[in-house]
C-alpha cells in the first residue's frame, strides 16, 4: 500500500536552519543518535513509557512530513532510533473514545459511550473489574503511573446528571474513581480537556489546592483574539493554563528519577499530553518559533516536553532498557482556515481532520523505540489501532486474561521485532457522531455519507436511488477522493458482513 507520508519536501530555508540549531540542543542534552544493536539481549523486564499527544496531526512531525511548520527535533530524532509506523490509527477520531480504548484494549462502542466525548464532571467511563494496561503490568511485577489529561470520568454520579455540577471529590479533596482505581499506584493529571470545566490538579486521587471563590471566565481561541478556548467553570485557586504541559513534563521527570532510584522494580508510565489540543498556551520560550502560528509553537513544546522524559531515561541510565512508544489520540483539528492561513498540512495530505471518519481524524503518528529489540531507523506499514498495545504486551510476557479482557486487540509484536505481520487484518474506524468504517487491506467502507465529525458537511442524505456508504481504495486512491462503492459491488458486500459481525460480537 502507498506509503500517504512519502513524498513530502522541505519547503523553508529558515526553517532548515532553525531545526539544525534544535537539533544542535538535543545533542548538547545528550540524546545523540546511535543505532543500538539489534541483537542485544536481557533478561530485565523493560520500564515502558507510553506518551500520547493530544490532537496531535500525522503531518505535524518532521519525521512524518518534512514539510511540516513545526519544530519536532526530538520526535524526529525519536523515529530516527526507532521504528516509525504509517499506518497505524486511533480507535475514534476524537479523545475520550481513544483512550478508553487504549487502556483496555476494546473500543469504546462497546462501552455506553456510542457518539462523542464525557464532560468533565462524567461518572467514570471505564467499567468496574476490567482489565487496563496498568492492572496487567502490574501483575507482573510493574510500578505503574499515570501523569497527564484523563478525561474518563472520575463520578459516581447518574447518568442524568452526566452535564451536572456535581463535585466528584469530597469535602477533603478526595476522588473516589479516580487514576488510581484502574491500577495506578501513582497519578497525577487534569480532569479532562483543558477546555473543559473544573480546572485543577489531582494527585494520587485527591485534588491539589482549594476551589477558587470565583469561577474562571470563558476564553475565545486565539485566532479570534482570546487567550486560547477554554469554557467558563470551576477552577482551583491561582490555576494557570500555560502551566498545565510545563507541570506535567516537570512530574514525569519526578517520577522516572524516583523509579530509576528505586531500582528493582520496573516501572509503566502513561503520559496523556493535554496538548496541543485547545487552548493553544505556547510558553514565551516556544512563542513565535514554528511557522504554524500558536498552533505549531505548542506542537514545538509537545516536543521539547518528549525531549525532557527521554533525557530523564538517559539521565538516570534507564534508557537502554526502556520501550518508548509515542502517539497521538487522533488528528488535528486543523480546518482549511488555518491550511490557508499558515501553509501547513497538520493532518498531512490526508483527506479531513479530527472527529471525520476520514483518514485525517484517525491516522495517527506510531513512534516505537527499544533498544536491542527494535532496529533503529527501521519503518513498518502494518496495519494498527491503539487498542493493540494491550495484546502486544500480553504477547511479549506470554500471559493469558480473562476471556472478556482486550476483545479488539492484535499483538504488533512481530511487526515492532522485525519478524514480520501481526495478526490484525481488519480495523474499525469511528467518527465523532458514531459513523463507523472497516479497513481491509487497501480497501476502507465508511458506513453512510458525509464526514461524520468537524468538516462539513458533516452528514449527507443519500438522494433517491444512492448506496448510502462510501468505498474508497487507499492505495490508488489515499485522498479518499473518488467513492467506488457502486463499481465493486463483492467488496462493499464483504466488508459490511465484517463490520456487522465484528459489532455483534
Amino acid at each position: 500500500m502507498l506509503s500517504v507520508h512519502q513524498g513530502y519536501f522541505v519547503s523553508s530555508v529558515k526553517k532548515a536552519a532553525v531545526l539544525a540549531s534544535m537539533t544542535l540542543m538535543v545533542a548538547a542534552c545528550g540524546q545523540e543518535t546511535v543505532d543500538a544493536p539489534v541483537d542485544k539481549v536481557t533478561s530485565e523486564k523493560p520500564n515502558i513509557v507510553l506518551i500520547m499527544a493530544d490532537d496531535l496531526g500525522y503531518g505535524d512531525i518532521g519525521a512524518y512530513n518534512p514539510a511540516s511548520k513545526a519544530l519536532t527535533p526530538s520526535l524526529d530524532q525519536l523515529a530516527s532510533e526507532g521504528m516509525q509506523f504509517s499506518d497505524a490509527h486511533s480507535p475514534s477520531s476524537v479523545c475520550t473514545p481513544t483512550r478508553y480504548a487504549l487502556l483496555t484494549g476494546r473500543y469504546a462502542w462497546r462501552s455506553r459511550l456510542k457518539s462523542g466525548v464525557i464532560q468533565g464532571y462524567a461518572r467514570k467511563l471505564i467499567e468496574e473489574d476490567r482489565e487496563t494496561l496498568a492492572t496487567l503490568l502490574k501483575r507482573e511485577g510493574y510500578q505503574t503511573a499515570a501523569i497527564g489529561k484523563w478525561h474518563l470520568g472520575l463520578g459516581n454520579n447518574t447518568a442524568e446528571e452526566e452535564k451536572v455540577e456535581k463535585p466528584f471529590w469530597d469535602e477533603n479533596g478526595d476522588i473516589v474513581n479516580g487514576m488510581r482505581s484502574v491500577g495506578f499506584d501513582y497519578s497525577y493529571g487534569l480532569p479532562s480537556s483543558l477546555d473543559f470545566q473544573p480546572y485543577f490538579f489531582m494527585e494520587n486521587d485527591k485534588l491539589v489546592g482549594k476551589i477558587a471563590k470565583e469561577r474562571v471566565a470563558a476564553s475565545d481561541r486565539k485566532r479570534f483574539g482570546g487567550n486560547g478556548f477554554w469554557r467558563e467553570g470551576v477552577a482551583s485557586e491561582g490555576f494557570d493554563f500555560e502551566e498545565v504541559l510545563p507541570r506535567f513534563a516537570e512530574k514525569a521527570v519526578e517520577y522516572i528519577h524516583g523509579q530509576a532510584a528505586n531500582a528493582g522494580e520496573p516501572f509503566f508510565l502513561y503520559m496523556p499530553l493535554p496538548a496541543p489540543h485547545t487552548p493553544w498556551m505556547p510558553t514565551e520560550k516556544f512563542q513565535g518559533i514554528s511557522g504554524a502560528g500558536p498552533y505549531g509553537d505548542f506542537v514545538t513544546m509537545v516536543d521539547d516536553t518528549v525531549s525532557q522524559v527521554l533525557q530523564a531515561l538517559k539521565d538516570t541510565g534507564v534508557d537502554e532498557n526502556t520501550l518508548v512508544i509515542f502517539t497521538s489520540d487522533n488528528g488535528s483539528k486543523w480546518p482549511q482556515l488555518d491550511i490557508d492561513t499558515y501553509d501547513h498540512l497538520s493532518n498531512g495530505h490526508l483527506r479531513g481532520q479530527k472527529a471525520d471518519i476520514h483518514e485525517g481524524g484517525h491516522r495517527v503518528p506510531f513512534i516505537v523505540k527499544w533498544p536491542g529489540k527494535v532496529e533503529a531507523g527501521s519503518n513498518s506499514d502494518q496495519l494498527l489501532t491503539l487498542t493493540d498495545i494491550m495484546a502486544t504486551f500480553v504477547d511479549y510476557f506470554s500471559v493469558e486474561l480473562a476471556a472478556d479482557a482486550g476483545p479488539d486487540s492484535f499483538s504488533i509484536l512481530p511487526a515492532i521485532l522485525g519478524e514480520g505481520e501481526g495478526p490484525r487484518a481488519s480495523a474499525i474506524h469511528h467518527a465523532a457522531n458514531g459513523m463507523f468504517s472497516i479497513r481491509r487491506g487497501d480497501w476502507k467502507l465508511i458506513e453512510g455519507l458525509g464526514t461524520g465529525g468537524f468538516t462539513q458537511p458533516r452528514v449527507i442524505k443519500p438522494a433517491d436511488g444512492e448506496t448510502p456508504y462510501q468505498l474508497y481504495n487507499l492505495a490508488s486512491d489515499p485522498l479518499e477522493a473518488n467513492n467506488v462503492v457502486d463499481e465493486n459491488p463483492e467488496v462493499f458486500e464483504k466488508l459490511l458482513k465484517e463490520l456487522n459481525e465484528i459489532r455483534a460480537e
